[in-house]
């Protein structure tokens, strides 16, 4: 076993490098080692783990918690109010048993799958209107006017989000994802949480047919949760149903259209489109990290001795492009014989909305190509994204379509 010299307590990836190619960065870590002691932009120290075997094992390790109580010294994750804090992101056990149970039925396959009409009557909307836009100023941004608003819709209608508020909580929710600074996380957290308890108090008013509702009963009636869960659990379906997704619809459409290829084949062949999401899910997924996991004991990953209680960050984005995993891994194929991936996580904590995600992006796709047969990146040397060792995502992805512009 290894460890890190005291002379060396933590490398630095995460800078302008790192920001301008992850990939390359995280390759050339996976290449030196399987786990590395770093120093994060705040300066606290965690171990990042590269190669996917360790990934995957790290995912379903039991020893490894999401639990804060395990804590050291390094770095925790957002610090939040208990009212937001107490969701599944930091339980274990029987506790997150209770609370999954609690919502998992609202995100089976068969409930998700009755959910179709609706998804694809918001995206056809969301369609006629960036192509309004685009037949009106030749150019618009899909990321405003399309993979953001449609996962909004979706989650906020079937959580009963007041359709006043749900753009609101949005631009929070990106604030805490990808801040400009420490004081937009705080202003955000106060800004959720006081949205949040101001819904319950209104849905306990007035019940209605939606998950929230659900939820208020469990914690009233039944008396199976605590109102910190109640609340936290309404924050984490709220910002994980909508945050990921939209990066994926962006991402994914960016990377169709950076492979012209792999996107014909799409359009001829509709057939494709699952085993094209699934590569998505591995190749363009905003996440580069899991949450992160404080082991309840000493471990040792990779041949590297981990103490008790340090942060390990389990990197999925290095682990998707492992060669000893996925040949020619930083290739885009949808034809690979091996699409599985962690993008959705791994045991325990594998994402409850997967199945709802998955509707999401393939119906986003499906209407994109349907509605634009020409469409096309506005300006390819001009993208932004906001890339931490958290996530990467567009900030705007700004399409345009010939037959539109022509006014076909």
């Amino acid at each position: 076993m290894t460890a890190p010299s005291a002379a060396h307590p933590g490398a630095t990836p995460f800078d302008d490098a790192y920001r301008d190619d992850p990939h390359g960065v995280l390759g050339r870590l996976r290449e030196s080692g399987p786990v590395h002691r770093v120093a994060l932009p705040d300066g606290t120290l965690a171990w990042l783990v590269t190669r996917e075997a360790d990934v995957r094992a790290g995912l379903a390790d039991p020893r490894l918690s999401v639990d804060k109580k395990h804590a050291g010294s390094g770095y925790r994750g957002f610090s939040l109010p208990p009212a937001l804090d107490a969701n599944l992101l930091n339980l274990d056990g029987a506790d997150h048993l209770r609370l999954r149970r609690l919502v998992s039925k609202a995100f089976t396959p068969r409930h998700t799958a009755a959910l179709r009409p609706r998804v694809t009557a918001a995206a056809e909307g969301l369609a006629s209107e960036l192509a309004g836009r685009i037949a009106a100023e030749g150019r618009a941004d899909l990321v405003a006017g399309f993979a953001a608003p449609l996962p909004l819709r979706v989650i906020g209608d079937l959580f009963g989000a007041p359709e006043a508020d749900r753009e609101q909580f949005a631009a929070w929710g990106g604030a805490m994802v990808a801040p400009a600074g420490p004081q937009d996380v705080a202003t955000a957290v106060k800004g959720i949480y006081g949205l949040l308890l101001r819904w319950v108090a209104e849905r306990r008013a007035r019940p209605g047919d939606d998950l929230l509702s659900a939820l208020i009963v469990a914690r009233d009636d039944e008396d199976r949760l605590t109102e910190d869960e109640l609340v936290s659990l309404a924050f984490l379906i709220l910002l994980a149903g909508t945050e990921n997704t939209q990066h994926l619809i962006s991402g994914g459409t960016l990377t169709l259209l950076r492979h012209p290829d792999r996107l014909d084949a799409l359009r001829r062949d509709p057939s494709l489109l699952d085993a094209t999401v699934e590569e998505l899910l591995r190749y363009a997924h905003p996440n580069q990290s899991a949450i992160r996991r404080f082991p309840t004991e000493p471990v040792e990953i990779g041949g590297t001795a981990v103490p008790a209680g340090d942060t390990v960050l389990l990197c999925l984005a290095s682990a998707h492009r492992d060669p000893e995993r996925y040949p020619e891994a930083d290739r885009f194929d949808p034809g690979r014989t091996d699409l599985a991936h962690l993008a959705l996580g791994h045991g325990v904590h594998y994402c409850l909305g997967a199945p709802l995600a998955r509707l999401e992006v393939s119906t986003a796709l499906t209407t994109l190509l349907a509605r634009f047969p020409a469409l096309a990146v506005a300006e390819p040397a001009a993208l932004h994204w906001n890339t931490s060792f958290r996530s990467r995502a567009l900030r705007e992805l700004h399409v345009t379509d010939e037959s539109l512009r022509a006014g076909g």
